[in-house]
């Protein structure tokens, strides 16, 4: 008769890594709904939101407070994040480089789409360009890692325009001619860069069509953090003749998606409508 020693040793390494401790998982449904519900629960509401009833749920409760991963108020008897869970949230933030938490969502956004993706960050002159992943066909755009990009004239430089302070993006704006020259900073009447911007800001994504490159199109989005900042852009540019510029389009979809789940990789909430 085979035993639980026997069992255990047939099973392949891959099984035994996947498997877990169940009550644990069932108990981390606390915390989850903790941290999505955003402020202290009543046992009744928390139980409730992690699927499971009061009676079961206390035990846990008890124990997470003893490690200080919830904590219950006095006055109340609400149940809330503790300070272990705070420090925990803390030191993971502070690990955090958005670059290297983008680059894999980047890579698989490129692969799906087989258009070139461009990640690009606020540096010391503007809108710069740090990771850039190659279409499947050739692209003929004027990108290179390190490459600054118009505020007014680029997809990418509207995007941190409509997202960054304004008095910051004013100063930009006065130098973006006498930084990249007539032929790359395109200037555009202020007029037209505002309407651009409210734009921006009402799809949550800037666009470019055939300008400032004949013959390509962009999509960039938002990154944000957990103080809600813009902290990266990430931008998916085509072929006019293959890619879908529409507002609710398949090109649009994607780069949204791909840059709302880096944000949530960097702690990240949405406001919730």
């Amino acid at each position: 008769m085979a035993t639980e020693q026997d069992n255990d040793s047939n099973e392949s390494g891959g099984e035994k890594e996947r498997r877990g401790i169940q009550s644990i998982e069932v108990g981390g449904q606390l915390l989850l709904a903790l941290g999505a519900h955003g402020r202290p629960m009543p046992l009744r509401d928390l139980a409730r939101a992690a699927n499971m009833l009061p009676g079961k749920a206390h035990p846990y409760l008890v124990s997470y407070s003893k490690l200080g991963l919830v904590t219950q108020e006095p006055s109340s008897g609400f149940y809330w994040l503790g300070p272990t869970a705070i420090q925990l949230g803390l030191v993971s933030l502070r690990m955090l480089n958005p670059v290297r938490e983008a680059t894999p969502f980047a890579n698989d956004l490129a692969r799906e789409t087989g258009h070139s993706v461009a990640l690009s960050v606020w540096g010391n002159q503007g809108p710069t360009i740090v990771y850039l992943f190659d279409a499947i066909y050739p692209l003929h755009v004027n990108l290179r890692t390190g490459t600054v990009m118009s505020l007014a004239g680029t997809a990418t430089g509207r995007l941190y325009a409509a997202y960054l302070p304004s008095r910051l993006i004013e100063e930009f704006m006065l130098e973006d001619n006498r930084r990249l020259g007539p032929d790359i900073a395109r200037p555009t009447d202020p007029e037209s860069v505002q309407k651009m911007l409210v734009e921006v800001r009402q799809h949550g994504l800037s666009r470019s069509i055939d300008n400032p490159t004949p013959g390509v199109c962009s999509f960039s989005a938002p990154v944000f953090d957990y103080s809600g900042n813009i902290v990266l852009g990430v931008t998916l540019m085509g072929r006019s003749s293959s890619f879908d510029h529409s507002w609710d389009g398949s090109q649009a979809r994607a780069v949204k998606s791909c840059a709302l789940e880096i944000s949530k990789r960097l702690g990240h909430q949405p406001a919730k409508t």
